[in-house]
Order: C-alpha cells, then structure tokens, then sequence
C-alpha cells in the first residue's frame, strides 16, 4: 500500500514487510551507517564486519510489523532508498526509528517523503504523539526531525545509545468533506 507519493519526481514512500529482501538490505545499510559514525566518533576507525555482524544481530526490527508497528520503505526511481519504522508504544503513542535515506540521495527531498509518510502512518496506527531518541552526532537525522515539527523532550526510556530525545503531537486528521 503507498502510503504518500511525492510531488517530487522520484520519491514514493509505502509500507513495506520488515522481513522483505528489500527491508533487510536498507536495515543493514542503516546499521553499517549508525555504526560506522560511532566508531569513527569513538575509535577513529570504522566498524569492523565482526562488530557489524554481531550488532546487526541483535538489532532485529520484527516489532516493525502490524499489530505492534509498520515499517515504511523509500523508493527513489524505483529502487529502494529509504525507510523507517513505527513501534506502537501505548493507545496514543509510537516510537519512530531506524529512520535512513542513503548517502548519496540525501537532499532530494526523500526525507520529507519519508517524515509525511511517517506521519500517516502513525495515524493509521491510531497514535495522536510520535516519540524518538538518538545520538548527538547524526546531525542529519536531528536536523530532518527538527525541520518536521519534532521538539526535544524529556527521556522517555534510557538505551545505550540514546542521547536526546524528541516528540511531535500530531495535528488531528481534518474531518470527512473539509
């Protein structure tokens, strides 16, 4: 099912199954990414293939799937670019995460794609609030959530990774006929 299709030529969003091909290659390019910036942070060097092995491993994403989340995937031309997942976390709240649009396509308007189609879904899901955490240094992706209406908010779960956190009250769908 699409989701949002851009005015944009290039970029379509929709839902995808999390345990897709296609899912699976754009989750391991996010990890690799997520990962390498924090080795490069930390160690001055990138992953190594053990450490992303063992990560990727334990980083799995079924909870992306209904009835407990959906996981969305960008298309640029066709091919798959982009994703991020939704996790249901109470009646009125989901967590957004592994938000990624790859390197080479960032700019081209795939991560405005991506957050609108994040906020549809969110709504499918029945949620009025979308919560996230990150690191301080993917500066892209708080930038990216900051543009879309995301304000810091107070820790609403400790993780190793988590640095800050941001929240956005979705505005109500406009009703029937409007």
């Amino acid at each position: 099912m699409i989701i949002t299709a851009s005015p944009r030529p290039g970029w379509v969003v929709g839902t995808g199954p999390v345990g897709s091909d296609e899912a699976g290659t754009l989750l391991r390019e996010y990890y690799v990414d997520v990962s390498d910036r924090y080795y490069r942070l930390h160690f001055d060097r990138d992953s190594t293939a053990e450490e992303i092995e063992t990560g990727f491993a334990l980083s799995t994403s079924d909870h992306l799937a209904p009835p407990t989340g959906l996981f969305l995937i960008g298309r640029h031309d066709g091919v798959p670019a982009a994703c991020a997942g939704l996790r249901v976390m109470d009646a009125r709240t989901v967590e957004l995460t592994r938000v990624y649009v790859r390197p080479t396509l960032r700019g081209t308007g795939g991560g405005a794609r991506l957050m609108a189609a994040v906020e549809e879904g969110a709504r499918n899901l029945g949620a009025d609030r979308i919560v996230l955490d990150t690191r301080l240094d993917l500066v892209e992706a708080r930038a990216l959530y900051v543009r879309h209406g995301f304000r810091e908010i107070p820790a609403y779960a400790r993780g190793m990774y988590a640095e800050i956190w941001y929240g956005k009250e979705l505005e109500p769908r406009p009703a029937p006929g409007r």
